[in-house]
């Protein structure tokens, strides 16, 4: 049995997930971050194992095989997982918050449903725009 709560913030890509999230974990000292693994190429401002694990398409796929995955998704051309073995270390310890997109929220819920959902809405549809765009999403 888990020692903490799962708790997952979500929303569309560029909504403000991260910027939420830093927030929190700024204030919020006893949370521990799940950190994805992924098959993009990582930002310039993104660090291995911080924000991602970033992994080859045939790791990922391989990692399916295995069921390490809590759940996985597909969008933007890249591959996105919450690893089951780091969360459940982490989870051991206390509280973990997970920043995913909404079709891995559901996943989750379903499989975890003591989990509490945040789903973070874009202040207009003009700015999650603009926020992709900038981005090169």
């Amino acid at each position: 049995m888990s020692a903490g709560k799962l708790i997952i913030i979500s929303g569309a890509s560029g909504v403000g997930k991260g910027t939420v999230l830093a927030g929190v974990m700024e204030k919020r000292k006893d949370l521990q971050f799940s950190v994805s693994a992924t098959t993009r190429p990582p930002r310039p401002t993104e660090t291995e194992g911080v924000h991602y694990y970033f992994i080859s398409e045939e790791q990922f796929e391989e990692m399916i095989a295995q069921d390490q995955f809590l759940e996985f998704d597909r969008h933007a051309k890249a591959s996105y997982g919450t690893p089951l073995g780091q969360l459940e270390e982490k989870l051991a310890l206390g509280s973990v918050i997970l920043d995913i997109e909404p079709k891995g929220a559901a996943i989750v819920k379903q499989k975890r449903p003591d989990a509490t959902l945040i789903f973070i809405m874009p202040p207009s549809m003009e700015e999650l725009e603009r926020r992709l765009r900038g981005r090169g999403d």
